[in-house]
């Protein structure tokens, strides 16, 4: 009987085991940095290093595999100004932008040297280049030079000069330092360097072009280590099994689209060389969606405009000559540069909504599946008599088939909406909260909607929520909820949820958690019921790469949770999913499966109903496991309901829905 067993285990796991891997494990990190910019590189004796848009990465020319670096894998930080290897140390010293050091070998091992970076400098911290001289590393900062021992990863000495060095260099006598304002300045070697006095200037200063070795160069134009063109990511939308991002700001010189497929682990840069053609500025993607006739068919809201797109082609543009578009008021009449288009939304239906910030007279449109221009403008939609509201982000259509936005600006910070079945539109700008007390925002800066239909936006003093039961009340009586968390310490105090924190984004993810971004502390996670604050992740403990989150995007199939930052793209798996009205085995798998021998970390099964009752039973109906999914995911431990590690065998996923529909969704084999 027991060989019949192991025959019949062998059976299922061998049909597993060439099932493709479903998921990430829940809680792992995932950087998508842009490689494109080549501005440093340096040879060492195995790999060639490359610094890319901030980032770095290796090729190795002896099997031509190339191996990316970013903090969730390797480095310590974000942002890179300069790279240099020290051959006599056989070390890549990695100087990021923040002034931290980062020592690399070429197996792949960091050591961080953080003492410049925490040392409290008046004035000009910044370092300006990175010179070798044998097992050192000369670097230049604003007040002088330091010099570090590469082999022993630490500072050796500091020289104060009391003013910018650019760069330096040795010969057989002299240490010399090239000052941008001060000129060349230079020491014998002999001397004590850390005495100012000892320093004497020599010249006038030279600049030094930093040239790259054109072999080098030529070499690394043909490698592509994959990933987006720029590491600003604005405004996130997950649609489609696809995540799109623009820049949202003018730090890129040209405006970009993107979108990732994560399927295939592939990005897709959207036509954007247009200036030339278009005859003006092309900047600032503020936001872009997705129409629901046709996944390849985009529209991009812009400083400049609205663009159609279709596979990433660029098919056309809205302006003020070809659209009832306006010019900024605030601008000549026929300026191309600022036809500001601030928002943009699909319905269901494949009409799109459009926000005309700072035009004269009609800021909100729709323009029809068949091509057809309809103005929706009221006057609450008005800052002035001749100048519509000026910065108008986040416009979502909710389950209730109304359009939501905000006006992200001090001089009125409000939340507005507008239903198109009844042609009705509210401006909401005083936020009375439930005690009657009055939120003084400066800013409103997103919106989103919760499962249960509630309206929440995010304010520089925190989240307000509109119940759903409150839509449609009077702007002037209606009651924004500071939702009150019970402090739970004996007393019967609460404090109002996040208050004060400057909430820059919201999302909500399969089980009805709200992930809250911030412009500065990073990002939470709370309940579904708000009462519990379930993840606060900063740049400290996590491996999200900037306190500043400008946008989240969550792919609902698998729970990744995406993080839009100044700093660049990264993702966490959460263990939350989208659910499923039924239930079966066609919809419901889990992931790894099966689990082999070694494996310590979470099984997951996605696919579930909302809140449904979860059972994990042995072939002879043991129970080994149960609970409830969260949102349309449960997680097993593979331990039993005393602890123990379950032993080798195929278990069944049983489940059942709230209204009782039970039945065997999956099965897992466990491999000891």
């Amino acid at each position: 009987m027991k060989k019949k067993i192991r025959i019949l285990l062998f059976s299922i796991v061998a049909t597993l085991w060439q099932l493709p891997v479903n998921g990430a494990a829940m809680g792992q990190w995932k950087a998508y940095m842009a490689y494109q910019d080549i501005t440093e590189i340096e040879k060492a004796d195995h790999l060639i290093y490359v610094l890319a848009s901030d980032n770095l990465y290796s090729y190795n020319p002896n099997d031509q595999s190339i191996q990316t670096y970013d903090k969730v894998n390797a480095l310590s930080d974000c942002s890179i100004a300069h790279i240099a290897w020290n051959q006599q140390a056989k070390q890549l010293v990695i100087v990021y932008k923040n002034n931290n050091i980062d020592l690399l070998d070429e197996k792949g091992r960091i050591v961080n040297v953080s003492d410049y970076y925490n040392k409290s400098i008046i004035g000009d911290k910044n370092i300006y280049s990175i010179d070798m001289s044998g097992a050192y590393a000369y670097i230049s900062t604003g007040f002088g030079l330091m010099k570090f021992n590469v082999k022993d990863a630490e500072i050796s000495d500091t020289y104060n000069l009391g003013f910018r060095v650019d760069y330096s260099y040795l010969d057989n006598q002299y240490i010399y330092a090239a000052s941008s304002t001060e000129g060349l300045y230079r020491a014998a070697q002999s001397q004590n360097l850390l005495d100012k006095k000892n320093w004497s200037r020599v010249g006038d200063y030279t600049a030094r072009e930093k040239t790259l070795d054109p072999d080098l160069l030529n070499l690394a134009k043909t490698l592509d280590p994959g990933g987006p063109k720029y590491n600003t990511h604005g405004f996130l939308r997950f649609k489609n099994g696809q995540l799109y991002s623009t820049d949202n700001t003018e730090s890129t010189k040209i405006a970009c689209l993107q979108q990732y497929d994560p399927k295939t682990d592939t990005w897709l840069n959207y036509e954007n060389d247009l200036e030339q053609r278009l005859g003006h500025r092309f900047v600032k993607i503020f936001n872009m969606d997705v129409d629901p006739n046709d996944p390849n068919h985009v529209f991009a809201a812009s400083r400049s405009g609205l663009y159609e797109y279709r596979n990433g082609a660029f098919v056309k543009e809205y302006t003020n000559n070809n659209s009832p578009l306006q010019t900024a008021s605030t601008v000549g009449n026929n300026n191309k540069n600022y036809v500001v288009v601030s928002s943009s939304t699909f319905d269901t239906a494949g009409n799109l909504w459009l926000f005309n910030s700072i035009s004269p007279s009609t800021p909100l449109w729709e323009l029809t599946k068949d091509g057809q221009w309809k103005d929706h403008s009221k006057k609450i939609f008005m800052q002035y008599e001749d100048r519509s509201l000026e910065q108008i982000e986040g416009m979502m259509m909710d389950s209730r088939q109304i359009i939501w936005f905000v006006n992200n600006f001090y001089r009125t910070p409000s939340l507005l909406c507008y239903q198109p079945s009844t042609d009705g539109s509210y401006r909401y700008n005083q936020f009375i909260n439930e005690d009657g007390t009055r939120v003084k925002t400066e800013y409103v800066r997103c919106v989103a909607e919760d499962k249960s239909g509630n309206i929440w936006m995010g304010t520089n003093m925190g989240p307000l929520m509109l119940a759903s039961d409150d839509i449609g009340t009077d702007p002037n009586e209606v009651v924004f909820q500071q939702i009150k968390v019970p402090r739970n310490d004996g007393t019967n105090y609460a404090d109002y949820l996040l208050a004060g924190v400057d909430i820059s984004c919201i999302a909500i993810d399969g089980a009805g958690r709200k992930w809250f971004g911030t412009n500065g502390i990073g990002a939470y996670l709370i309940s579904e019921d708000n009462m519990t604050q379930l993840q606060h992740f900063t740049t400290s403990n996590s491996s999200l790469l900037s306190n500043t989150i400008r946008s989240i995007a969550i792919n609902d199939k698998t729970g990744e949770v995406f993080f839009g930052s100044d700093e660049g793209l990264c993702s966490y798996m959460g263990d939350a999913t989208a659910t499923n009205e039924e239930m079966n085995t066609d919809n419901v798998y889990a992931y790894p499966n099966p689990v082999r021998p070694g494996y310590t970390g979470l099984i997951t099964i996605t696919g579930l109903s909302y809140n449904a009752d979860v059972k994990i039973v042995t072939t002879n109906g043991v129970l080994v496991a149960q609970g409830r999914s969260n949102g349309g995911t449960f997680t097993w431990d593979g331990n039993d309901l005393n602890g123990k590690r379950v032993a080798s065998g195929v278990y069944m996923v049983e489940t059942a829905t709230q209204d009782g529909d039970s039945g065997t969704v999956c099965k897992i084999a466990v491999v000891n």
